[in-house]
């Protein structure tokens, strides 16, 4: 998969979303996916490709979004994967069914955790027991969660921090 260099483009490494994909193993399946600040889009492909049932691919850059449907076109997947070119927190605000499985992945240090984690919850958008997965900079702090998402798993891997919440 190739993908445009862009300021804060940062796609999740192989070895993260390995791990991260062996943590969803038992639950990617059909699952309806949100893929928020998708830029290069690897995480909702790599959930395409292990069986998810649709992704909702959200970035306000074009030329992302753009390269993240040619993907989906070579994979024959348009059908189950859909791009929306706006901020996440738009996407979040006219979003009406619940995701079953959430990534955010936004670019580090913007701040942009938190209000996601907020629409959300606030909106009612995930499914009993759905899984919402967090990656940030090592030295960002995470903000504060409602106390019915529980930590599922964590680890770091250098400059990286990743975390799967489950959400009851």
């Amino acid at each position: 998969m190739s993908f445009t260099p862009a300021p804060g483009l940062r796609p999740t490494t192989d070895r993260v979303r390995e791990t991260l994909f062996n943590w969803l193993d038992p639950h990617i399946h059909g699952a309806r996916c949100a893929d928020l600040f998708a830029g290069s889009g690897a995480l909702g492909l790599e959930a395409l490709s292990r069986g998810a049932g649709a992704v909702d691919f959200c970035d306000s850059a074009g030329p992302a979004t753009a390269l993240i449907q040619q993907h989906l076109q070579t994979l024959q997947a348009q059908n189950r994967g859909h791009c929306h070119r706006m901020p996440a927190n738009a996407f979040l605000e006219n979003a009406s069914e619940p995701f079953d499985i959430v990534f955010i992945d936004p670019p580090f240090g913007a701040g942009l955790v938190d209000s996601a984690c907020v629409l959300l919850n606030q909106r009612k958008l995930l499914a009993p027991n759905a899984l919402v997965y967090i990656e940030t900079g090592n030295g960002e702090k995470l903000p504060s969660l409602p106390p019915h998402w529980a930590p599922h798993r964590d680890k770091r891997a250098g400059e990286v921090c990743y975390r799967l919440f489950v959400v009851s």
